[in-house]
């Protein structure tokens, strides 16, 4: 007999199965405790001979019954490598280590380590922070920064806040936890994109309304800018700054459908949208196309709100159109009061996978351009920069401030103070630990008391070590953080701060004549304030190649 006609072995467990519920199922009639043998057989069985029919799955066909252990080892798959194979220090997408120093602060709990460093300090890339013969000690680590100083109602921020997570995308409980955290803390809430819910309001922290394309909280009946509902909402006393959402570091230049079927009444209330339809969100703002429209808009929503600070949000991606709008602010005498820079990194936001591995500027890289592109331009003492991108401890965010940004926000870092365990689950509805599902069985879950007292928590005992750190390099307060303080190491024997790694520009260098850093020079003097257009230089490259049809 050839190997070609031989039964397959891989039908063997099938074949066994039909074999055994033969024998089994009349055999039960004579000896009833065989009924339970029958019915696991015969289930077995039938769920192989659908293995074969179905056309679905080519492995179910040629393995049937088998290949669904396979499943099953795939869908735990994450779990496994999560407990039982990452080191302390492997950051898929959070370590450990990051996640545990959250998870410590959070519940008021030991987080020091004995016996050293599980990090290998002569490994390329290792950062660390420079120290003082004279350090101080911190009685008060509420460091803040004052927003808007110009405007009628400035706001004085932490230097620590809730970077942008929708209701919707999170729990009711984890909204109302978070807001009762932030308030007890004095930080803000930024309400993400899906505007102001009534589990914003009911704690009355402070907030900070983003307004992404969609307009939510503030829209017409076709979707557009509705400057009356803006202004209801803007100025609530609990609102204390607007913040305008170019782009987002998950997903930049990404739009979005929100299927009726998800559009609850609470999120039809909170976004102004009718319940039970579809909602898009469009890739691009309607309010303005241009730069100059951009900073028409800033100061429109300036008069709407009552003079409260007005910012944009951002995650980097053409050098030239942040140029742009830099240089349509030196046109039009316009500008934010303050910029939040939203790395490359960003994850809050479910996204195809090649917007969350390729697309945006990593923060480090995103926040070294807008800082310097401000000095350059004499503009920076003008705007707060904030910067948002992994940060979950008291390293992250001096070493975030000392390479120029002036305050912080974390997502996922109070996404893990409020209980999240980092299942990956948060876009399919079934977040194990309730903070990121619609499912009120499972949200509901999550104690609003407890967890806000963790948000609080984690929140106070980060700027806890903040302050113990800045202390030791000698500092009075997180302004005083610079380029000069980070060290990392680049080579196996060398050793270099950021002041050496990176160009920072003089004030005023953009304006006095032309700029010698690579990027500066490349696209600064073709940038326009009134387009985002490429350069000439650019679309001629792109001519020569085949028209598309």
């Amino acid at each position: 007999m050839s190997k070609t006609s031989q039964f397959p072995l891989r039908y063997g467990l099938l074949a066994g199965c039909i074999a055994v519920s033969v024998v089994t199922i009349p055999a039960s009639l004579i000896y009833p405790g065989l009924w339970v043998v029958a019915a696991v057989f015969g289930l077995l069985s039938a769920v192989g001979i659908r293995d074969l029919i179905q056309r679905r799955r080519t492995v179910s066909r040629n393995y049937p019954i088998m290949a669904h252990f396979r499943y099953f080892l795939e869908s735990i798959g994450p779990e496994i490598r999560q407990y039982f194979i990452q080191s302390d220090t492997d950051e898929l997408p959070f370590s450990r280590e990051q996640r545990s120093i959250v998870y410590q602060r959070a519940k008021n709990v030991l987080d020091k380590r004995p016996f050293g460093s599980l990090h290998a300090m002569h490994e390329d890339g290792f950062e660390w922070m420079n120290h003082s013969l004279q350090p101080l000690e911190h009685d008060n680590t509420d460091f803040r920064i004052e927003i808007g100083r110009k405007r009628k109602r400035p706001y004085s921020a932490s230097v620590f806040n809730i970077s942008a997570m929708s209701f919707g995308s999170l729990s009711a409980n984890a909204i109302l936890a978070l807001n009762t955290g932030a308030r007890d803390g004095h930080f803000y809430h930024d309400t993400g994109e899906g505007s102001i819910s009534r589990y914003h309001r009911q704690p009355g922290g402070d907030l900070v309304w983003e307004i992404g394309s969609g307009y939510f909280g503030c829209r017409n009946p076709d979707g557009s800018f509705s400057e009356d509902k803006f202004r209801e909402n803007a100025q609530l006393d609990q609102v204390k700054m607007i913040e305008i959402k170019l782009s987002q570091g998950a997903k930049p230049g990404h739009g979005g459908i929100l299927p009726g079927a998800k559009v609850t009444p609470e999120i039809a209330e909170a976004r102004g949208v009718p319940e039970g339809e579809d909602v898009v969100s469009p890739p691009y703002h309607t309010a303005f196309r241009s730069p100059m429209e951009l900073m028409a808009f800033i100061d429109k929503l300036h008069e709407l709100s009552d003079g409260k600070p007005v910012g944009i949000k951002l995650a980097i991606g053409h050098p030239w159109e942040w140029f742009a709008i830099v240089k349509a602010m030196l046109k039009s005498g316009t500008r934010p009061d303050f910029i939040v820079v939203d790395g490359g990194e960003g994850g809050t936001g479910a996204a195809p996978l090649e917007f969350i591995n390729r697309l945006g500027t990593p923060m480090t890289d995103g926040l070294l351009l807008v800082h310097n592109t401000l000095v350059g331009a004499n503009l920076r003492d003008d705007i707060a920069i904030g910067a948002a991108g992994k940060i979950t401890s008291a390293f992250n965010i001096a070493r975030t401030i000392a390479l120029g940004a002036d305050f912080c926000n974390a997502a996922r870092g109070f996404m893990f103070s409020l209980g999240c365990i980092q299942a990956l689950s948060c876009h399919t509805g079934h977040c194990p630990s309730g903070v990121a599902t619609q499912d009120p069985r499972r949200g509901g879950k999550l104690d609003v008391a407890d967890k806000s007292q963790r948000v609080y928590n984690f929140h106070h005992n980060t700027l806890a070590a903040l302050g113990n750190l800045i202390g030791a390099a000698g500092l009075k307060h997180t302004s005083e953080l610079g380029p000069e303080h980070i060290i990392r190491r680049v080579s196996h024997d060398e050793i270099a701060s950021y002041m050496d790694l990176y160009d920072f520009l003089a004030p005023g260098e953009l304006l006095d004549g032309p700029c010698d850093h690579p990027i500066f020079e490349k696209y600064w003097e073709p940038a326009q304030a009134e387009s985002f257009d490429p350069p000439d230089f650019i679309i001629r490259l792109r001519e020569t190649k085949i028209e598309y049809a």
